[in-house]
């Protein structure tokens, strides 16, 4: 390739901070070191001004949200400048697809404003191998990398068996209530359970508290854990519980896993697959809503056969993501290309 087909590529997300999700660090340096791929950070500056080949979004709705709506009326307007400006110098936009659903919540001008994104995307990435796009919608797969390499520096803790562990953000959808429920129906004097994370409201903490709080076998921390914190929660833990109601790319599983830890998720493709992919000792599957009888399944087969070795993290190298990335790119590009050549036949 030369210099002149060098790939240029507008992010979504800004220059990293301390609080960023490790994934999007982990594919900026992954880009970083790919040849022929020029890798640019977000600012509604460089995404308006700037000449770049392609326009790659992970949560769109960052874009259109602000946190007032004088805010976040600016934004949208930005925004739209930016959809006329990608439409008119006919720049390709791909898209990872993170979740598989629009945000709750949200105006009815971010629901359209998103729509209007969406509708103008040129090529998906899904991030697993289950993710269905309707009919005639071009994607690529690029397998979500593993976390070995992030938490490398930070000394793990030996598994404490009956130690049941979770942690992440506290929200409705990820069955946190559930969980504390369920376990307060397990018996066992010497079982244990720890939850940390932040809660998405006020309301949602109390509810977490008021249940941890009948169950003297409980511990609960709600606050943002740094990664030190993760390490010593899920390392210490023999098993991590994630009885999220939808299960699709959990970043949470990932990290149990990269950290050799087994974890409890609803049975669905995704997670059929992912026991497949990493071996099934280490992914313990339940049907239905949570249940005492199927925690308590997973936390004896733990104790009595604990997975032997480390789960198959292999495909999620991410020395692999940047090339994968940079074919996605030139996909887009020549989707895009193609396109724009039908659209000027029929005007023709």
């Amino acid at each position: 390739m030369t210099a002149a087909e060098r790939i240029v590529v507008q992010q979504s997300f800004p220059d990293p901070r301390p609080t960023t999700n490790p994934y999007i660090i982990m594919l900026r340096d992954s880009l970083r070191s790919t040849p022929d791929l020029e890798l640019r950070t977000f600012s509604w500056k460089k995404a308006l001004l700037g000449r770049y080949d392609v326009f790659h979004a992970h949560w769109p709705e960052i874009l259109v949200a602000g946190q007032s709506k004088p805010k976040a009326f600016v934004r949208q307007a930005l925004f739209v400048l930016l959809m006329w400006k990608l439409a008119l110098t006919k720049t390709p936009i791909v898209r990872t697809t993170h979740n598989l659903h629009l945000p709750t919540g949200i105006s009815r001008r971010e629901h359209a404003l998103l729509r209007w994104f969406d509708d103008r995307t040129t090529l998906r990435i899904r991030l697993n191998p289950t993710t269905e796009f309707a009919p005639g919608v071009e994607y690529a797969t690029i397998l979500h990398g593993h976390y070995r390499d992030w938490f490398a520096a930070y000394a793990k803790s030996s598994p404490q068996q009956g130690r049941v562990g979770y942690f992440g953000l506290i929200r409705r959808y990820k069955g946190v209530e559930e969980l504390l429920d369920v376990f307060a129906a397990v018996p066992g004097d010497d079982l244990r359970l720890e939850v940390a994370g932040k809660p998405s409201s006020d309301e949602l903490a109390t509810s977490v508290l008021e249940r941890a709080e009948r169950d003297h076998r409980v511990d609960v921390t709600l606050a943002f854990l740094h990664d030190a914190e993760i390490v010593e929660l899920v390392s210490r833990a023999a098993l991590i519980a994630l009885p999220y109601r939808e299960m699709h790319n959990s970043g949470g599983a990932l990290t149990a896993l990269s950290l050799d830890r087994p974890i409890l998720v609803p049975d669905n493709p995704t997670t059929a697959a992912l026991a497949e992919e990493v071996g099934q000792a280490w992914v313990h599957r339940y049907t239905g809503a949570l249940t005492p009888d199927a925690l308590a399944a997973a936390i004896a087969d733990v104790a009595e056969t604990p997975p032997a070795g480390r789960p198959d993290l292999s495909a999620r190298d991410w020395a692999k993501a940047g090339e994968q990335h940079a074919d996605a790119y030139r996909q887009a590009i020549a989707l895009a290309g193609s396109r724009a050549a039908r659209r000027r036949s029929v005007s023709a």
